[in-house]
C-alpha cells in the first residue's frame, strides 16, 4: 500500500522482454541496502515487486518485471530507456500518511487533453474512461502516475488538478504533455461508497 506522495524520480535504464514478460531495470536515488528483494515500489502508480538490485553511486539499480496484464492496462507497456517516472516505496506502519491510501492497482489509463502553464500551478485537464468517470468527485483524491491529487472540476469525463512548483520539480509531472497517457487509481473510498449504494438498491 502507498500514498501517493512521491519519493523519488526514477529512471528506466534498460528494457528486455524474455517471454511475456518484460524486465526494467530502473535507477534511482534509494539506497541499495535499504531495498529488500520482494520489496514493493511504485512505479508511476503501478505496484511492482523487486526482482534485484545493485547499487551505483550514492543510489541504487532495482529491476522489477511486469507481465502481459501489466503492459496492457498501464503506461508500463510504453517505457523505454531514458523514461523518467515516478517512485514511493511501500508504506510502514507509523508512517505519516500525507496522501490517500493508494493500492499500486491501476484502475484504466487517462489521457491529458489540456496543460495550461500559469505563473504559479500548472492546470491539467484529464480524460477519465467512462466506467471510472462516476467515481471522481470535486475535492476528492486521485492517484495519477503514482501522485495523489485533488480534483478540481469535474465536467462529464473531464477533470483537472492544478499541480504547484514543489509537485512539479519533485515528480516528472513537469515533462507530461498533451496526448500524454497517465495511470489513474481512483480513490478506494468512491469505490466502496459506489458499491454501497449498489447494494442498497439492491436490497
Amino acid at each position: 500500500m502507498f500514498t501517493g506522495i512521491v519519493t523519488d524520480i526514477g529512471e528506466i535504464l534498460s528494457r528486455e522482454a524474455a517471454g511475456e514478460v518484460v524486465r526494467f531495470s530502473i535507477g534511482s536515488r534509494y539506497e541499495a541496502a535499504g531495498i529488500d528483494l520482494g520489496a514493493s515500489i511504485a512505479c508511476d502508480g503501478v505496484c511492482l515487486t523487486v526482482t534485484a538490485v545493485e547499487a551505483r553511486g550514492e543510489g541504487a539499480v532495482f529491476s522489477v518485471d511486469a507481465g502481459p496484464e501489466t503492459l496492457r492496462l498501464t503506461t508500463a507497456g510504453g517505457w523505454d530507456a531514458g523514461r523518467r517516472i515516478n517512485l514511493e516505496r511501500a508504506l510502514k506502519i507509523g508512517d505519516e500518511l500525507g496522501g490517500h491510501l493508494v493500492l499500486g492497482h491501476v484502475d484504466d489509463l487517462g489521457e491529458i487533453v489540456e496543460r495550461e502553464d500559469g505563473p504559479d500551478t500548472v492546470r491539467f485537464v484529464f480524460d477519465a474512461p467512462a466506467e471510472l468517470a462516476r467515481f471522481i468527485a470535486v475535492k476528492g483524491s486521485i492517484c495519477l502516475d503514482g501522485t495523489s491529487l485533488t480534483v478540481n472540476t469535474v465536467e462529464d469525463r473531464r477533470f483537472s488538478v492544478h499541480l504547484i512548483p514543489h509537485t512539479l520539480r519533485e515528480t516528472a509531472w513537469g515533462e507530461r504533455r498533451v496526448g500524454d497517457r497517465v495511470n489513474l487509481e481512483v480513490d478506494m473510498m468512491a469505490r466502496y461508497a459506489a458499491r454501497l449504494a449498489e447494494a442498497s438498491r439492491l436490497g
